[in-house]
C-alpha cells in the first residue's frame, strides 16, 4: 500500500472546498484502499467494509466544507472510518450471542478455563466485556481492538490516531484494572 501525500491530499481538500467536483474523485481514488482495509481488518467482513466505505465518503462529501484546516484531512478521515466501524461493531454486538473474550480474560487472569464449566466461563466473560467497556473510553477502545479485533499496536495506533506508546499505556492502565476487577471477581466467589 503506497504512502499518502498530505500534500497532495490537502490541496485535493482545498479544491473540493472551492467547489471542484473531480477533486473529490481524486481523492477518493488516493484515499479508499487504505480506509477499505482498516474497515475490513476492524468489522472482520469484506461486505460490511463496504457499506462502512460508502458511509464514510459519503459523510466526507457532506461535511468537507467545515473542515477548517485541510493539512488534517487524514486524522478526521481515519477518526469518522474508526466510529462508523466502532458503531458497526458495537450494533452488532448486541446481536450476537457468543463473546470472543476468553483469550483476553486468560491473558489478564493467567488461569486456563479448562477447569470451568462453559457456563461459568461464558458469566465471566460476559461480566468482563462489561467491564472493559464501562473502562475510559480510550482504554476500552484499545482493549477490545487488541483482543476482541486482534488488532496489533500499530493498527490500534492507526485507528486512534495515536502514536504506539500511547496505545500501549491505554493497554496498560485498562489491564491494571481489569486485574483489580478479576481479582475481586475470584474472591467474592463467583464461580462456587
Amino acid at each position: 500500500m503506497a504512502e499518502l501525500d498530505y500534500d497532495y491530499l490537502s490541496s485535493l481538500v482545498k479544491k473540493i472546498q472551492d467547489g471542484d467536483t473531480d477533486a473529490f474523485a481524486e481523492l477518493y481514488t488516493a484515499t479508499y484502499q487504505k480506509q477499505y482495509w482498516f474497515a475490513c481488518r476492524f468489522v472482520k467482513d469484506q461486505y460490511l467494509a463496504q457499506d462502512i466505505l460508502q458511509e464514510l465518503y459519503i459523510l466526507v462529501l457532506k461535511h468537507i466544507k467545515l473542515l477548517k484546516n485541510p493539512e488534517l484531512f487524514t486524522s478526521w478521515l481515519n477518526q469518522i472510518n474508526f466510529r462508523l466501524c466502532f458503531d458497526m461493531n458495537e450494533k452488532n454486538s448486541r446481536n450476537r450471542n457468543e463473546l470472543c473474550l476468553d483469550e483476553a480474560s486468560q491473558a489478564l487472569s493467567g488461569s486456563s478455563a479448562e477447569s470451568e464449566s462453559p457456563l461459568d466461563t461464558y458469566s465471566q466473560n460476559l461480566e468482563l466485556f462489561e467491564q472493559v467497556k464501562a473502562l475510559p473510553k480510550r482504554e476500552s477502545q484499545a482493549i477490545l481492538m487488541k483482543y476482541y479485533h486482534s488488532m496489533s499496536l500499530d493498527e490500534i495506533a492507526f485507528a486512534m490516531d495515536c502514536s504506539k506508546s500511547s496505545v500501549k499505556r491505554y493497554l496498560t492502565k485498562g489491564y491494571e484494572k481489569l486485574r483489580r476487577f478479576l481479582g475481586d471477581f475470584e474472591e467474592g466467589g463467583a464461580h462456587q
